[in-house]
């Protein structure tokens, strides 16, 4: 076995994990940065559907109203290092952002592959040394502080360290590498794990409407019922997809339903295609339009409302054929299209995979977590960061943040502890 030492191990190399080492090694530790996989920053590289949503310039109060379940817990944590800051460490590498819609900062190349490129060259900059292909088998501790990490990687390694980030990710997305062994070595230290769910899911429903699958409807108003009783609401994009629905608003509200669904609740999505009209508005069109081309089928006007999948699917449902000619529409008929527009609703069935989710719900206990250093309450010099914390936010920058202002004070910390 190989001996080696080091002040910090950071185990993971994914954007909370490289800020961790970066940082520590700002403030003169050796630091060694353990990866399982044959690259740093896999997830990283995939995010934000290839671009990588960096982070969100919404001020400190709203940041934190999109974080879960204790966004107090981050205030130290965004009081060292908030958006600006990453955006800045980014830009010295040589990658420009761009801001779009709803304070989203994304690299101006839109590759995801830039940014992860520029926190490693960062990281490398700062005197990092980044193992691949190492697994780690144990965190060793003497007198209930650390004392040295096991790992291996073209054999077998004994790293003798006075302090240890564990940033190791969630469980989302396994095939890059968050596949939940990070909690297993937490629990081995004495720490208490949350129930872990999928975040940031698509949901899966009844009824499915496969022949519009991939159909991306905008301006769109989403509220989840439980019991009948309206929970929330959400207004933005939606897709449908071949088992149910997705798009921005169905990933904000996945984190309430996939807990409503565990629960044994019976959930539905009620969909207003049509929020900026009332009922009447919609009346008033549907009769002018009957009144201008009264020849016309109802598929023709059903068309002039939806797109066209989703014209057929409407009077599919609501037993209305496509060729009755528009004049001999009842007043039960309009009707009947004005509910289904301003309110189709969909059975939640289940949710997607950990393959397919975003971020992960639940994990390290916050109360065994110093805020103030990311510092173990349990372990001396055992530290925590990004999604290995019961931390989590919604869609649009918000995840990554918390990986990279974590990471940050976990670095500084152990570095000082040193």
């Amino acid at each position: 076995m190989k001996n080696t030492h080091y002040d910090v191990v950071v185990i993971g190399a994914g954007p909370a994990g490289l800020l961790a080492a970066g940082k520590a090694a700002m403030e003169g530790a050796r630091v060694l940065v353990l990866e399982k996989m044959e690259k740093p920053a896999r997830k990283l590289r995939i995010t934000g559907k290839g671009r990588c949503n960096i982070t969100n310039l919404k001020p400190l109060d709203e940041f934190l109203a999109e974080i879960k379940p204790e966004p107090r817990f981050l205030r130290d944590a965004f009081s060292e290092f908030f958006s600006n800051d990453i955006i800045e460490l980014i830009e010295s590498q040589g990658v420009g952002v761009v801001i779009e819609r709803g304070q989203r900062v994304f690299p101006s190349s839109g590759k995801a592959w830039d940014v992860a490129e520029a926190l490693i060259r960062w990281a490398k900059e700062q005197g990092v040394t980044i193992v691949c292909h190492a697994t780690v088998t144990a965190i060793n501790l003497t007198n209930n502080a650390i004392s040295s990490v096991a790992y291996k990687a073209n054999g077998e390694h004994l790293v003798q360290c006075g302090s240890v980030v564990l940033a190791t990710g969630g469980k989302s997305y396994p095939a890059t590498g968050s596949t939940g062994e990070g909690f297993l070595l937490a629990e081995k230290c004495g720490h208490k794990i949350s129930p872990l769910r999928p975040t940031l899911v698509s949901l899966e429903t009844s009824p499915v409407h496969s022949k519009a699958s991939g159909l991306l409807l905008k301006n769109v108003n989403l509220s989840v019922l439980v019991g009948g009783k309206k929970m929330s609401q959400e207004f933005g994009e939606l897709e449908i997809m071949p088992y149910g629905l997705s798009g921005a608003i169905v990933l904000r509200v996945s984190r309430e339903v996939v807990c409503f669904l565990d629960e044994g609740r019976d959930v539905e999505l009620e969909i207003d295609l049509k929020p900026a009209l009332s009922h009447e508005k919609i009346d008033n069109r549907l009769l002018r339009e009957i009144e201008e081309n009264s020849r016309m089928g109802m598929i023709d006007l059903a068309r002039k409302l939806l797109p066209k999948q989703l014209a057929e699917i409407m009077l599919d449902e609501l037993g209305i054929a496509f060729q009755k000619i528009v004049s001999r529409a009842s007043s039960d008929d309009r009707k009947l299209i004005r509910l289904w527009l301003k309110g189709k609703r969909f059975r939640v069935t289940g949710y997607r995979s950990w393959n397919e989710a975003i971020a992960t719900a639940g994990g390290l206990l916050l109360k065994e977590v110093d805020p103030r250093t990311m510092e173990s309450k349990l372990v001396k010099g055992l530290y925590f960061a990004g999604e290995v914390l019961d931390l989590d936010g919604a869609t649009g920058g918000f995840n990554l943040q918390i990986a990279y202002s974590t990471g940050w004070l976990a670095g500084k910390s152990a570095a000082a502890a040193r």
